[in-house]
């Protein structure tokens, strides 16, 4: 192993690298500048990187990433694009600074004695953002829109919980304008966090009508019912969003407008960062985390997700699951984080991270759940000879016989840094790997509809419950990328989702977790953590450890 990481080193010494992201994007110039950069910022101790001074408050510029696949809630399935929508949505509930729900679109809500009945009360007088009334009907229409299949929301799995899902017809009935009614399926604690998400905010059911898939992609028809309205649409540039004079609480805003710049090149992301025009910058190039540690504007916070890579387990040779098994184990997850992450990222022995808790609140799910290999330096070496050996079994001694694997990534610096570092410790194998990279927009297109041998993935949890990272792979999930297929684990999601005790849905989770480690069908690398650069100048912004970023509320920072 010490040859193969002196040999990774030399390699990224001279390798100059664009792209990165759940979407973070990136580009680097070289390991060395990188390390010579951080001796300078060494010396200025906690300077701030940004030139800017102060602050009026007015229009707040900040880049999340570049051009969103798609910012309609129902269809959204990125953290970036989830940022921009809950800047011009809002659900019923809202989450604040803690993660904890809090009353949004409604005003209240009662819950049955056996968990199982929600009855929401919308405030008065809500509105879109076109002046025209919200109704309770207009969060039936919405939630029915994002499980038609018609629709092909990713995320429509997100209301299984619902009663009435099964037979494509939800249990949710508008009693009257303000009065919404929900019936679930079995009690379910995390279900105001759902009412939160963007796929569960509202549209305008006459203007998706009018206007089909259209009405998300121009500023005249984006309507929204959230604290801000797209005024300026410019692709491949920015979108600018202005306050929603209709909205419920728009004295409590921040900034009479956001712009959010769309770049995904992460050098110029940094640059526009340094010269002010930018005060937020989602990512920065991993070549200069070093160098801006010591920064007061530079963030590391923690982040409930994993890194993990994608095995389309429906094409050869990625159809076996030893194949799979060997990857997995002759990867060098602690070199990875401490080479290429460089924020403190955790070697990855699961899928479900460790922020999640089990039935017991006292200890994480993954504590008791454990790893299902060794992550560790320390074993990679075991690791590497099982991997070898199990490669043999599967009938491709040293990679005899194996066809070329192509690895497929999005544009950034740790994206391909890691594909060069896959691509190193997979030749350890004798297992040939070819990288190509792709934009944003056509990486995720291509890697949902199974165009790829191996590609690279993350997962943030959508809401604090381990189902968020498991019900994802149902068959023919919006999300299962791997386009696996268990009948055994589909039943298992249903039964977790039909019960509300603790105990028994935690344990049938962890049956889950091993169902997917007996086929081996993921290749988890890291733990995230988020990093990012905020100036000194801005305050009352925050982000979650789902990954999303407020900025609805931000304020020039007191001298």
């Amino acid at each position: 192993m010490k040859k193969l990481a002196l040999l990774l080193a030399a390699m990224m010494l001279v390798v100059s690298v664009a792209g990165c992201g759940s979407n973070t994007s990136a580009s680097s110039s070289s390991q060395a500048a990188g390390e010579s950069g951080a001796e300078s910022s060494a010396a200025q101790n906690t300077a701030a990187v940004s030139p800017v001074t102060s602050w009026d408050g007015k229009e707040l510029s900040v880049v999340v990433g570049p051009d969103p696949d798609t910012i309609d809630p129902a269809l959204n399935s990125t953290v970036d694009g989830g940022t921009m929508i809950a800047h011009a949505f809002e659900g019923l509930f809202a989450l604040d600074k803690d993660g904890v729900p809090q009353p949004a679109q409604a005003e209240s809500y009662t819950l049955s004695e056996d968990g199982l009945t929600y009855t929401f009360t919308l405030r008065d007088g809500l509105k879109w953002s076109d002046g025209t009334p919200l109704t309770a009907e207009d969060f039936a229409y919405s939630w029915q829109r994002a499980i038609d299949p018609a629709t092909a929301a990713d995320y429509s799995y997100m209301f299984e919980c619902i009663d009435g899902y099964a037979d494509g017809k939800l249990d949710v009935t508008a009693v009257d304008e303000k009065t919404l009614e929900v019936k679930l399926i079995a009690p379910t604690a995390y279900f105001l966090e759902l009412t939160a998400f963007p796929t569960y905010m509202p549209v305008q059911k006459a203007t998706v009508e009018a206007n089909g898939e259209q009405w998300a992609l121009s500023a005249e028809t984006y309507i929204g019912n959230g604290p801000y309205k797209i005024s300026e649409w410019q692709r491949g540039s920015h979108i600018t969003m202005v306050q929603n004079e209709n909205y419920w609480n728009v004295e409590a805003l921040g900034p009479e407008s956001i712009r959010f710049n769309l770049v995904e090149d992460d050098v110029a992301q940094l640059s526009a960062y340094k010269t002010g025009e930018v005060l937020f910058v989602d990512t920065v190039p991993n070549d200069e985390i070093d160098a801006l540690k010591p920064n007061e504007d530079y963030y590391v916070m923690d982040q409930i997700g994993t890194y993990y890579v994608s095995f389309n387990v429906q094409k050869a040779p990625l159809d076996n699951p030893k194949v799979r098994q060997a990857l997995i184990l002759a990867v060098d997850r602690d070199w990875i984080c401490v080479n290429v992450g460089k924020a403190d990222q955790v070697p990855a022995g699961a899928y479900v991270p460790p922020a999640l808790s089990d039935a017991d609140p006292t200890q994480s799910f993954r504590e008791v759940g454990g790893d299902y290999y060794d992550p560790s330096f320390e074993a990679y070496e075991d690791n590497l000879a099982k991997a070898k050996e199990i490669l043999a079994e599967a009938g491709y001694p040293n990679g005899e016989g194996l066809p070329t694997i192509e690895y497929l990534y999005n544009e950034g610096t740790a994206h391909q840094q890691i594909g060069e570092a896959l691509q190193s410790m997979w030749g350890e194998l004798g297992v040939k790997v070819e990288l190509v990279s792709q934009e944003w927009a056509t990486f995720l297109n291509s890697r949902k509809n199974g165009e790829y041998n191996v590609a690279r993935n993350g997962w943030l949890g959508d809401y604090n419950d381990p189902i968020s990272f498991l019900d994802m792979w149902i068959t023919g999930g919006g999300n299962n990328d791997a386009q696996w297929s268990n009948p055994e684990y589909d039943k298992l999601i249903t039964e977790i989702k039909s019960t509300g005790d603790q105990a028994v849905r935690m344990e049938k989770m962890h049956q889950a977790e091993d169902m997917i480690f007996a086929d081996w069908m993921l290749c988890p690398l890291y733990y995230y953590t988020d990093i990012y650069m905020l100036s000194p100048v801005v305050d009352n912004t925050w982000a979650s450890p789902l990954g999303f970023k407020y900025f609805m509320y931000a304020t020039p920072k007191a001298a």
